[in-house]
């Protein structure tokens, strides 16, 4: 039991350090360095890095150890289509089943990212906005959904720290936040269920743009070097 309990805390840990982007997608995974930090050898390391690769959070190198996923246009947009459709399904069942103490949480968690969408604090918004659609899958109490969530959305995450928050989406997705409060307090289904999949569509569309945007300058980039070094 001791065993798996150090396993599964090493393997969250590690999880994090990949949600958190401490890492550039395409680097090689340090695994000295991370020996190093979490005071282990190289063979729980790399087993745990293989529930990761599962994961879709790295790619395992034949002899070569590991590096960090790339995610394509093509599987963000795919992640974000499933993420939709579980929030969804999480609008229709927590609007049934959510508690007063499960909403007096909810509503709480609102009103202090209210004040840091006031105070431009992005790190705690973006704290705070996961709690709520965390505890609002909570509500649900569908175990298989609380499995897959939590699946989708720590690959989620990581790109969430790498999109684009400007003024106007971020405005959009705030008001976005009350619609969701407004339906989850009413307790209508439909409602929160069709706010939080359009809620995931604008944020996989703003980051689709980033990505793109960063493909473009990158190539453009590229472009250049190439004419430089035949002029």
């Amino acid at each position: 039991m001791a065993k798996e309990f150090v396993h599964n805390d090493l393997l969250g840990n590690l999880r994090e350090v990949f949600v958190q982007g401490e890492f550039p997608p395409g680097s090689k995974v340090p695994e000295a360095l991370l020996c190093e930090r979490f005071g282990i050898s190289r063979t729980p390391l790399r087993e745990a890095l293989k529930v990761l690769a599962a994961e879709g959070h790295v790619e395992l190198l034949p002899n070569r150890g590991a590096r960090v996923r790339e995610l394509s246009l093509e599987e963000v947009e795919g992640l974000f289509a499933v993420a939709g459709a579980l929030e969804a399904l999480a609008g229709e069942q927590a609007a049934a089943r959510v508690t007063d103490a499960q909403l007096a949480e909810i509503t709480a968690l609102h009103e202090r990212m209210r004040g840091a969408f006031a105070a431009r604090d992005m790190a705690s918004y973006y704290a705070l906005n996961r709690g709520i659609h965390e505890t609002i899958v909570q509500a649900t109490r569908n175990p298989v959904l609380l499995d897959q969530y939590a699946l989708i959305n720590a690959r989620i995450r990581r790109i969430r720290f790498n999109s684009p928050m400007t003024p106007e989406i971020w405005s959009r997705a705030m008001a976005e936040h009350e619609g969701m409060l407004n339906a989850l307090a009413r307790r209508d289904a439909a409602s929160l269920s069709g706010i939080l999949k359009t809620h995931l569509k604008h944020k996989c569309e703003a980051i689709l743009e980033g990505m793109k945007a960063t493909a473009d300058a990158a190539a453009a980039q590229a472009t250049g070097s190439q004419r430089r070094k035949a002029g």
